[in-house]
């Protein structure tokens, strides 16, 4: 890690980004950060004690198909894309910075030739992803529309990951597959090992 001063985390959703990162940039003493925070498409379209599901979001989901919330979500990254490369420019020759997010696009970030910067891309099977996402939108105790809104947008994360993967593939990048019964110490390890 001798001289990285970015490192950024990509993936689909509910690989664990933010989880890792945080842990990441405890051990590193970097500040860390989310691309969630900069500008939020759409988010997950299941309520929380804290948080109603907005009817846009819900009609987001519930009118596109598969293909359609993909291009919703990359022309939102793309539009995204300025404010992520200022960051990162901002911290590769200061404080050290981990940036996680799906809006870390293989193609965007392999494109940059901005030094001190290393990116690795958690991948999780859809068994893992779905588990994570009907565990966090409490999938048993949701009604049928619920349910429906969360498979569209399982549907999604899995699709992402699929593009992802094969751009990450292409460009010869790091990617950590985080199986169901890894530690966040473990992926953290590996997520270090490879952005060395």
């Amino acid at each position: 890690m001798r001289g990285v001063r970015v490192v950024m985390i990509g993936g689909t959703s509910n690989t664990g980004k933010s989880t890792v990162a945080g842990a990441v940039a405890g051990r590193l003493g970097f500040e860390h950060r989310s691309t969630d925070l900069l500008a939020r498409h759409p988010g997950r379209p299941w309520r929380t004690p804290e948080w109603e599901v907005p009817p846009h979001v819900a009609e987001h989901y519930a009118t596109l198909g598969v293909d359609e919330l993909i291009d919703s979500v990359l022309a939102h990254y793309e539009r995204l894309w300025p404010r992520i490369e200022d960051l990162v420019q901002a911290h590769a020759a200061g404080p050290g910075l981990v940036l996680e997010g799906s809006a870390l696009w293989p193609e965007r970030v392999a494109t940059p030739a901005v030094p001190h910067t290393a990116a690795v891309w958690l991948t999780a099977g859809e068994d893992v992803v779905r588990a994570r996402i009907r565990t966090a939108g409490r999938y048993d105790e949701a009604t049928d529309e619920e349910r429906f809104l969360m498979d569209k947008f399982l549907a999604r994360s899995v699709r992402y990951q699929e593009l992802m993967v094969a751009a990450v593939d292409r460009l010869g990048l790091a990617r950590v597959d985080v199986g169901k019964d890894m530690s966040v110490s473990e992926v953290a390890d590996a997520v270090l090992a490879q952005a060395s």
